[in-house]
């Protein structure tokens, strides 16, 4: 075969042999696009989700569906994700709890937080609030420590699920304090604040854009907010170190995920969108509403910042006495 003909024959096999991988590169998204939020939907990253979503599908032309998958601390969403096609057209919005808090609580779980999921963005970091109901007679963390010391039983208190970072820093403070509080757990924030108001529950944790919504509505007051700093969303609220309590500043997450093997230029191509949209004014705003401080990083910071908070958050694990059970 003359060369020239042999030439062309090569990069026709090439061409042939790389089409399968440009089907899955080349031509994203193809079809819906499915977004699983942490949470039940209503909820805070549910909204924040759908926020998203609507830009995405701007951007990208294609439907992007919001499925939030609720139940079992965020493992449900998590697993579905984990074994979803790698094509880019399924992803999760998930917080800490998902891949640190309930792997470290859990000798098992249905998934790997590593192995299984492709880390594309961390988009904001911030913090839960101590909060209680606006007649309470205390209002800041050393007087509601005050409080609960002279109480002849146990305070109860609600969060959105066994594990959860909330209810992590509220198992710290008992220890801290040497005061009786007893956790409940919810498969919601908004069924916390339900109880609440309704006085089944004596005090409870909230995200800081629902804390600012039911704090302006005259129905809540906010105690302390943990993490490393305020918040744009309630600048007035001071940290728990600042009000003297030690261990609180670990910060909470919105991260978005993968499944594991997605092709690198799928993964670009969300990061660019992620990262975009983030720096949206509007979208960036939506964030501090919700009490986050916008970040949108990348895979490989996302990734060093997961290995820093994995052993701090172990550290706060043990230090609060928190087990699966």
């Amino acid at each position: 075969m003359p060369l020239r003909r042999r030439q062309v024959w090569s990069a026709a096999a090439a061409w042939l042999a790389a089409a399968p991988l440009r089907a899955q590169t080349e031509v994203f998204p193809s079809r819906p696009v499915r977004v699983v939020p942490f949470g039940s939907a209503g909820g805070p990253i549910d909204a924040l989700a759908r926020a998203y979503a609507e830009r995405l599908q701007q951007r990208w032309g294609q439907p992007v569906i919001v499925d939030a998958k609720p139940g079992a601390s965020g493992v449900i969403a998590a697993d579905f994700v984990a074994k979803s096609a790698p094509d880019g057209h399924t992803v999760f919005f998930t917080l800490p709890l998902t891949h640190v808090n309930v792997p470290i609580l859990q000798a098992k779980v249905p998934y790997d937080p590593v192995k299984d999921f492709a880390p594309l963005s961390m988009l904001a970091t911030g913090g839960p609030m101590l909060v209680a109901r606006a007649n309470a007679p205390y209002g800041n963390v050393r007087e509601f420590v005050e409080f609960a010391r002279r109480q002849s039983k146990p305070m109860s208190y609600g969060t959105w699920g066994t594990g959860s970072t909330a209810h992590l820093f509220g198992e710290l403070l008992k220890r801290q304090t040497g005061t009786q509080l007893l956790h409940v757990a919810y498969k919601a924030e908004a069924a916390v604040h339900n109880d609440l108001f309704g006085e089944s529950l004596d005090f409870g944790w909230a995200n800081p854009s629902t804390a600012r919504g039911h704090t302006q509505a005259g129905k809540m007051k906010v105690l302390g907010i943990a993490g490393t700093r305020r918040v744009s969303a309630m600048p007035q609220v001071p940290t728990f170190g600042e009000q003297g309590f030690q261990g609180f500043d670990i910060d909470s997450w919105i991260g978005v995920y993968a499944p594991a093997r997605t092709p690198p230029a799928i993964v670009d191509a969300w990061v660019n969108a992620l990262q975009g949209i983030t720096r949206q004014p509007e979208v960036a705003a939506r964030l501090t509403a919700f009490g986050f401080e916008p970040l949108a990083n990348t895979p490989a910071e996302f990734v060093e910042r997961y290995k820093a908070d994995y052993p701090r958050m172990a550290d706060l694990i043990k230090s609060a006495g928190v087990t699966a059970e």
